[in-house]
């Protein structure tokens, strides 16, 4: 019997030709499995989430991307709006959260909450941009509650610096926890509770990275594979060397109340 011929690993193009091509709206990434990993907080959002969801008479889910993690609640209030300001998520999100009766308002992160003031008891946002605080305690009824999940300073960092090169003090203490605290309390909202964690991610090829970058766009602005293929192809080769790149997330878990007095 003849040998068959051994597999070949993808080359360097194959791989960033992959990532390139993958379509990058909504939240779902289940497309990394196998090809890059993240250690998950040990809160637990999306179950936090879900119980604060179930309990809830009128919500809102700000930057929801395609929906994914607001339809993971068993339960969604009769009344339930989500915003996101990127038209394929829009899309992505309406067609997902209508069935539930949810309503997808298509709004920029920068805009001003186009609700009335204390529309909702519970207001919640899993890895939003930027919070805008004055907004989030309008929005809230007296005695409502702001459940998030940010990202914290310096996420992904050695990822990012790859492309960038080193980054200034300043921009690597962005989204410092204890800073984001003190803007919800100038804001009038009260800290229930505020949890910090690093967590391990690894990337096993370069195809995942190019994804990545290209999903979660904020991280090297203005990403494409022309701009950035001398650093892709150095990191296509650390990992052959390595058998991974890895690089750490941060998260931060906040809960926020609107006085009842407020």
């Amino acid at each position: 019997m003849a040998d068959l011929p051994s597999p070949t690993s993808p080359t360097f193009e194959d791989l960033v030709a992959e990532g390139d091509a993958v379509p990058t709206e909504g939240w779902d990434f289940s497309w990394f499995e196998g090809r890059a990993t993240e250690a998950r907080p040990s809160w637990g959002y999306a179950r936090g989430m879900a119980e604060r969801m179930g309990r809830a008479s009128a919500a809102l889910d700000i930057q929801t991307g395609g929906g994914e993690v607001l339809d993971s609640a068993p339960r969604l209030p009769r009344l339930t709006v989500a915003t996101e300001g990127w038209p394929p998520n829009v899309a992505k999100a309406t067609a997902r959260l209508h069935p539930r009766g949810a309503v997808v308002v298509a709004c920029p992160e920068d805009a001003p909450l186009p609700f009335a003031d204390g529309a909702f008891d519970l207001v919640t946002s899993r890895h939003p941009v930027q919070a805008h605080w004055t907004e989030i305690a309008r929005v809230l009824r007296p005695g409502g509650t702001y459940f998030a999940q940010h990202v914290g300073p310096a996420s992904v960092f050695e990822l990012v610096e790859h492309f960038t090169g080193p980054l200034p003090d300043e921009v690597r203490a962005g989204r410092e926890p204890q800073r984001e605290r003190a803007d919800a309390e100038a804001a009038g909202l009260e800290i229930v509770e505020l949890r910090a964690e690093r967590l391990r991610m690894e990337f096993y090829d370069v195809a995942a990275v190019v994804h990545f970058l290209k999903k979660v766009v904020w991280m090297v602005p203005g990403f494409t594979v022309d701009a950035y293929l001398p650093q892709l192809r150095s990191l296509h080769e650390r990992i052959r060397s390595e058998g991974c790149f890895v690089a750490h997330s941060a998260r931060h878990l906040f809960e926020a109340r609107k006085p009842t007095d407020a």
